[in-house]
């Protein structure tokens, strides 16, 4: 077999040279040309070039971002490129770690085991998604691949086709951006997100974007206005730093707009200044107070908006201080002031904590690993209620709270008394009574604020309740009580079993385990165990049981030699629904039909729109891709998101949409638009409401159709009529 003559290819000879001078750093010459062999045996392998490229090319890009985005290590780099031979059985983990250590072999292990079950959808599908959760808790660096290779699969899916777009904007939002953000990688979590909505909702995010090209220009402007008068009192300081604005990712001001419902020329805060000094490790947080005070002396600063991240740096590592202040024009901007060291690791996340001395690789980590182990390995805790716990402890804001002797402890935002009283111990949880908090008492369930002290009273005869886990907010906690609270209804299940026996005993009663099953099951208990914990709780009598065991049991035996007489010729069997129609219009998952559907009131699809299925409380809901909504349930709620497609090429339904219709207010305009409607083939006007103000008309249009080829021409032809400014299709 020939070699692939892949160095006449333009994108392979730059990355291959960024790799290896990489490797060298590093490694010695023999270990690198042995990945190189490695690679290129691999590479013969291949049937052909596009095979090969389609390999190779993609694994390259993975490594190359774990690198300069990341900031990870030759045994990460030598494990993303070896992950297709060795799943390809080229080569096994055994000869990869007498080749390249045991670091490498342990990256590539934790790799395979999410391969078992990653495939197609699997990493945001119900337990497929808790095995992936337990597998990535093992070594973080496989963390830190699968989010390089999400994004590296984000950047080249502007060729691929909307379905695939979907899912992996599903799975971007869902998991690999709230990954990101957790392991401070903002960059990564900003372009993720970004791109995400580029692919779902590319309306809006152009629309943003063309208003974030329209304003630059005043926008710098205003920046430097900001910056030159600091520029000049930080240059007499003898301060060595860099400063500059960056403007926010588009994704944030979408949300901006939408959680404040205020039009783009509102917000106030599309960018923020940022002060990076380069300081010696021992004079950072001093110089960073120092550079505070210069610009709150020259600009007011709003006190409420001060957040110090430098006495007390964040779970993932962040270490900044963040002020607000009223700039030039009575505009408030916000200013990040921070080390070099600490815009890395802004930048690149907890990876970069592993360049410093005196900081352990993953100590920020551990405790957050140890709770996500612990709050999975709970076999018994239901799934959805994992799914929550776990992306609550990756999205929390944090709060800072003391023990009486000034142990600090770190809690997510919202945290109780009894959320405190866990974090340090499971035993002070489970005999929590109450808390003084800065020396007041207050009940178990009262919120607590940073700088809060807090203190503990606890009470030999207290045990969690169930209610408990209406106001805890961290997974420590609620796994914690959950365990306890099915330790003593274990307990108590034990003595119902127990008192049930000895009462049938005691009246001489044969117990038969089917009767008693179907005795269960005819109460209506989904499980034997909530069937004992209402003896156990008396909420049912034990000799009222007895009697129905009783009663069940003689109807049997005077049923059963009815049922003996039966024939076979008795049943007819049924003939079973049909799965699939051929008069559907909608295609759910891969190719299921046939299945009852809604479609979303919150964005009206038509054939034609790009869709994806919900699964509900209420049954399967269709959305538009665009929806409003569908950031907000990609984020939430991944794992319920359904690929969806119109079959065939044109709807053979009426759905029904409403335009929104501006434009100037002269005579005849409003009959025109109705006699263009009236005469469109197969589209029906169901409502109109015009409102006139100021010479402008605004006008809200409800109209059936069939299809989005239908809706676009008709815009067409009412844009066309003159003396309309817009028609707009609304949500």
């Amino acid at each position: 077999m020939t070699a692939i003559p892949l160095t006449d290819r333009p994108e392979f000879l730059p990355l291959y040279r960024r790799l290896y001078t990489f490797l060298r750093q590093d490694w010695d010459m023999q270990r690198t040309a042995r990945l190189k062999e490695m690679m290129l045996q691999s590479l013969l392998r291949a049937d052909d070039e596009s095979d090969a490229l389609g390999v190779l090319l993609p694994a390259m890009k993975t490594a190359l971002i774990t690198i300069d985005e990341i900031g990870l290590k030759q045994p990460t780099v030598c494990a993303v490129l070896l992950f297709r031979p060795v799943v390809n059985n080229e080569y096994a983990l055994e000869e990869i770690r007498q080749l390249f250590g045991n670091e490498v072999e342990v990256i590539l292990r934790g790799l395979l085991k999410i391969r078992q079950f990653s495939d197609k959808r699997s990493a945001v599908e119900s337990e497929n998604y808790m095995k992936l959760l337990l597998s990535i808790a093992e070594d973080i660096r496989v963390v830190f691949i699968m989010i390089a290779r999400q994004l590296q699969l984000m950047r080249e899916a502007k060729t691929a086709g909307s379905p695939q777009r979907l899912d992996l904007s599903v799975g971007s939002t869902y998991l690999y951006a709230p990954l990101a953000h957790r392991l401070g990688l903002y960059t990564i979590k900003s372009e993720l997100e970004d791109l995400s909505l580029k692919y779902t909702d590319r309306e809006t995010y152009d629309f943003i974007a063309r208003k974030l090209n329209e304003s630059k220009k005043s926008r710098d402007k205003y920046i430097r206005e900001f910056i030159e008068p600091v520029k000049e009192r930080l240059d007499k300081t003898g301060l060595r730093y860099d400063i500059k604005g960056r403007t926010k990712s588009i994704h944030s001001i979408h949300n901006k707009l939408k959680k404040q419902k205020i039009e783009f020329e509102s917000i106030y805060d599309l960018f923020a200044i940022r002060v990076i000094l380069d300081a010696p490790a021992d004079q950072e947080k001093a110089q960073c107070w120092h550079v505070y005070s210069i610009i709150t002396d020259m600009y007011q600063p709003n006190p409420k908006r001060l957040k110090d991240w430098l006495s007390i740096p964040k779970s993932n590592g962040y270490e900044s201080l963040h002020i607000t202040v009223m700039g030039p024009g009575g505009k408030w901007v916000e200013v990040q002031i921070r080390s070099k060291r600490m815009d890395e690791i802004a930048e690149r996340g907890l990876a970069a904590h592993w360049k410093y001395k005196g900081i352990k690789e993953e100590s920020t980590l551990d405790s957050w690993l140890s709770s996500l182990r612990e709050s999975l390995d709970d076999s018994e805790t239901n799934l959805s209620q994992k799914l929550t716990d776990f992306r609550l402890d990756l999205y929390d804001e944090e709060i800072f709270v003391f023990t009486p002797r000034g142990d600090l402890y770190k809690l997510p935002r919202g945290a109780t008394v009894l959320d405190f009283a866990f974090a340090i111990h499971s035993k002070l949880g489970a005999t929590c009574m109450s808390g003084r908090v800065n020396g007041r008492n207050v009940p178990i369930k009262h919120p607590l604020k940073s700088g809060d002290q807090v203190e503990i009273n606890t009470s030999t005869h207290q045990t969690p309740k169930q209610d408990w886990l209406n106001f805890v907010v961290t997974s420590k906690a609620r796994t914690k009580i959950r365990q306890l609270l099915k330790e003593e209804a274990g307990k108590q299940v034990d003595i119902a079993k127990e008192t049930l026996s000895r009462r049938m005993k005691n009246r001489k009663i044969e117990v038969d385990d089917a009767h008693l099953m179907q005795l269960i099951k005819k109460l209506r208990y989904k499980t034997v165990t909530d069937f004992y914990a209402d003896i156990a709780s008396e909420k049912m009598d034990v000799n009222w049981v007895i009697d129905r065991y009783l009663e069940l049991e003689n109807r049997e035996n005077e049923g059963r030699e009815t049922h003996q007489l039966l024939s076979a010729e008795n049943f007819t069997l049924k003939t079973p629904p049909q799965e699939f129609r051929s008069s559907d219009e909608l295609v759910i998952d891969q190719n299921l039909t046939g299945i009852d559907y809604r479609l979303a009131k919150c964005c009206n699809p038509i054939f034609g729109d790009d869709i994806f299925g919900f699964v509900s409380t209420q049954g399967i809901k269709i959305h538009r891709v665009s929806c409003p909504n569908a950031q907000d349930l990609f984020s939430r709620f991944g794992y319920r998101v359904l690929k969806a497609r119109w079959s065939g090429t044109t709807g053979s339904s009426s759905y029904t949409i409403v335009l929104r219709v501006i434009g100037n207010d002269q005579i005849n305009i409003v009959a025109n638009l109705i006699s263009i409607i009236s005469k469109e083939e197969g589209v029906q006007m169901r409502s109109i409401s015009i409102d006139s103000n100021d010479g402008l008309f605004q006008g809200n249009i409800s109209v059936t159709l069939a299809n989005t080829s239908m809706l676009e021409q008709l815009i067409r032809k009412l844009k066309a009529v003159k003396g309309v400014k817009s028609v707009t299709r609304l949500n």
